[in-house]
């Protein structure tokens, strides 16, 4: 082999690169101090641009298609170069390919809490700040080549999407908080408005994005999650709704004498059976209160005001006597009692609420399809 077929033989003719991956965002063209041919043929397949730097500096930028590299078509490497009446000489450049493809389904979520107001939490006059988190997906592509390897690749001869990923999902959270705060929706209704935050976030970031040469394509909200505490106490609200029970303090206090009445008994010895055979018959007449005004009847054993207690012995002065006392209650009883249906109903939320037992409910129902 002479001198000149080796000069020949260590010149680059065609420069190009395959790439069958979704990975790889940037690839530095593996030149080994080999000089590229004057008349080269530079490749650049659908989804790719090529771009030439010169001393670190880009030079030019090719997109899709078949370039041949010379002086007509190197008018930057040209003017980096001082080449003013063209050059048939090899020359040396370094050449970055970069995809232009979409990168799909990457993943983003917030890491700590992001702190919103919710017009649906204010008490008092204060504006109420619920703590969500969120998470979903995006898809980004290289839009400005040039500008992507000047402000991020750098010298890196390799760039992939776990390198880039930290960067954009940081920048996506922050407008994603941002929009929420602004967004003014209830946090019971952002499920319904995902694609009006996720736009939000997209116009956000946009300008942002543009600065280094990327561009979001997609932007997807999967799920928004509120605290433990806050989602508690929204299914304690639906399940009170559920049951027909409109006032909050009511639907607590039938709660809280459910839960004393699973534990009541429990005490050991004689003194903890006596407590808790007294606190059993005061939640008996407690919920036989409730019941009487939940089903309209009258309770057995109720003393209305200014009457004794019957185990006194004795009624109060101008007190009714039992029969016509007996007779006035129950066309009272009759009188406040509604339809069999609306008892039925009653009597289930109660039973649902733990209120009864399963005997103590059939029983009733039996008593109440009888009476009619």
């Amino acid at each position: 082999m002479g001198i000149m077929s080796f000069i020949r033989s260590q010149l680059i003719e065609i420069v190009e690169w395959l790439d069958d991956s979704n990975y790889t965002l940037v690839w530095r063209f593996p030149d080994e101090d080999h000089e590229i041919k004057n008349g080269a043929k530079l490749i650049c397949r659908p989804g790719q641009a090529a771009v030439l730097v010169n001393e670190g500096q880009v030079a030019d930028v090719f997109g899709p298609g078949t370039h041949t590299l010379s002086t007509q078509n190197l008018p930057v490497l040209s003017r980096l170069r001082g080449w003013k009446y063209g050059f048939e000489s090899p020359f040396k450049v370094e050449i970055y390919f970069v995809s232009l493809r979409q990168y799909l389904d990457q993943k983003w979520g917030t890491s700590n809490p992001v702190l919103i107001r919710d017009p649906d939490f204010s008490v008092g006059g204060r504006p109420g700040r619920v703590r969500i988190r969120a998470y979903g997906s995006y898809n980004f592509a290289v839009s400005d080549p040039g500008l992507f390897f000047q402000e991020v690749v750098g010298s890196q001869g390799l760039v992939t999407t776990d390198e880039i990923e930290g960067f954009l999902k940081r920048r996506i959270v922050s407008a994603f908080s941002v929009a929420a705060g602004k967004s003014q929706i209830s946090v019971a209704d952002m499920a319904a408005n995902y694609d009006v935050l996720g736009s939000a976030v997209r116009e956000h970031i946009a300008e942002d994005l543009a600065q280094i040469g990327v561009r979001l394509t997609m932007f997807i909200i999967e799920n928004i999650s509120l605290p433990p505490e806050v989602e508690k106490a929204i299914d304690a609200a639906a399940a009170q709704a559920a049951r027909g029970v409109d006032n909050t303090l009511a639907w607590e206090g039938m709660q809280a004498m459910r839960d004393a009445a699973r534990q009541t008994g429990g005490g050991g010895g004689t003194a903890g059976a006596a407590m808790g055979a007294g606190v059993g018959l005061g939640m008996g007449m407690n919920m036989a209160h409730m019941m009487a005004g939940m089903m309209g009847q009258p309770v057995a054993g109720a003393m209305a005001p200014g009457m004794a207690h019957p185990a006194a012995g004795a009624a109060a002065p101008g007190a009714a006597p039992p029969v016509a006392a007996a007779g006035a209650g129950a066309a009272a009883g009759q009188a406040a009692a509604g339809s069999l249906e609306d008892k039925l109903r009653k009597l289930k939320a109660a039973y649902e609420a733990d209120l009864l037992t399963e005997d103590e409910y059939k029983a009733k129902k039996a008593e109440l399809l009888a009476a009619f």
